[in-house]
């Protein structure tokens, strides 16, 4: 057999298989959603004259096709490892690994994004607490890239910037530093976020300064199942699983957590998400836009209200010990306008925290 009738059998073969795979991707029922990935997949499109002559349908379906394709998540898993083991590539969809640990690139730094950040900040401080008498106070948490990326050789934004950026526009706010209290062993490998197990000093530090204590002990109890974080299904790389442990004592099991969002009594850690799509989600359930927890064993009636992002979610069963009543704010899916509706500001503690993956991204905030 001759070098072209060779490349002609190979070519016929990956052209009928692949024609197989689009046909098979036409006909079986289309998946809703990447578990790995966590996103929704694309949908079978709208088949319309208006959509055939303008060819959105053609767009539309090409998106739907590499979504649907039979085989997906093997053939992800050989893109990456050939773009990084064959291609030697720094990093396959943006994730890169260090040591074991995945980050995502994230740079330059966005000032608009921080603009609109600090911009929402003082829109609720002017509106609810400027004739009030709240304390209120702000923290800043150092991205797995603060870490990982510039000493690595890794685009990297300027963190300098960042914070010096954020602090000039949130003057008006007392800043608690906790950069020193960190490193990237306090963050899981292949996921965004810090271990809750690890920033007990972080959370003494914050509840300190803002004149409160923590002296309770905690049992640390382990999930069931291994954790693959968002970085594992986004870098489509065979990282390791990992374990997610979990803080508890009698106070904390003896809070009251309700759920705005949905209306309805929840728990400090939410057991159903730990088999769910996230299991970080355990941490009070994970993203809602506002949640109170009701602590009857408090030695004060102290309040505390938190405006946050998903890192608050571990690090606030932390704060219980110190408040009668913690109210978590998102307001990346809550509207500011709404606070007056849940909240009267009188004399609480008040703390901004958030991540400067969030802070970087500032018009997620509403």
């Amino acid at each position: 057999m001759t070098s072209k009738t060779k490349y002609k059998i190979i070519t016929m073969t990956t052209v009928l298989f692949m024609g197989m795979m689009t046909l098979f991707a036409w006909i079986k029922p289309a998946d809703t959603f990447s578990q790995s990935e966590r996103r929704r997949l694309e949908q079978f499109p709208e088949i319309s004259l208006e959509t055939f002559l303008s060819g959105k349908f053609m767009s539309d379906f090409e998106s739907y096709a590499k979504d649907q394709f039979p085989l997906r998540e093997g053939f992800r898993r050989l893109k990456a490892l050939f773009a990084t083991e064959v291609l030697n590539q720094g990093d396959n969809n943006g994730i890169y690994i260090v040591d074991g640990y995945a980050g995502k690139l994230d740079y330059p730094l966005n000032e608009t994004g921080l603009l609109r950040a600090a911009e929402r900040f003082r829109y609720i401080y002017d509106r609810y607490m400027a004739e009030t008498d709240v304390n209120v106070y702000f923290s800043m948490i150092p991205d797995k890239n603060y870490f990982l990326a510039e000493e690595n050789g890794y685009p990297s934004m300027d963190y300098e910037e960042l914070f010096q950026k954020m602090l000039e526009n949130t003057d008006y706010m007392e800043y608690i530093d906790i950069t020193d209290l960190l490193s990237i062993e306090d963050y899981y490998k292949t996921d965004i976020h810090w271990r809750q197990e690890e920033i007990v000093d972080v959370a003494k530090r914050l509840i300190g300064r803002m004149g409160r204590s923590m002296s309770l002990e905690y049992k640390v109890d382990t999930l069931d199942q291994p954790f693959y974080g968002v970085y594992y299904g986004q870098s489509a790389l065979p990282l390791k699983a990992e374990a997610i442990h979990y803080l508890t004592n009698e106070m904390m099991d003896d809070c009251l957590v309700y759920d705005w969002q949905n209306d309805q009594s929840s728990s400090v850690y939410d057991m159903e998400k730990a088999h769910g799509r996230d299991p970080y989600e355990i941490y009070l359930s994970g993203a809602l836009s506002l949640i109170t927890i009701e602590n009857p064993a408090a030695a004060s009636d102290a309040e505390l209200i938190l405006f946050r992002d998903s890192f608050g979610s571990s690090i606030a069963p932390l704060f219980i010990e110190g408040y009668s009543k913690i109210t978590l704010v998102d307001i990346r899916y809550m509207h500011p306008d709404l606070l007056g509706k849940y909240m009267e500001f009188k004399d609480q503690d008040v703390l901004f925290l958030y991540s400067t993956s969030v802070l970087n991204h500032g018009e997620t905030i509403k």
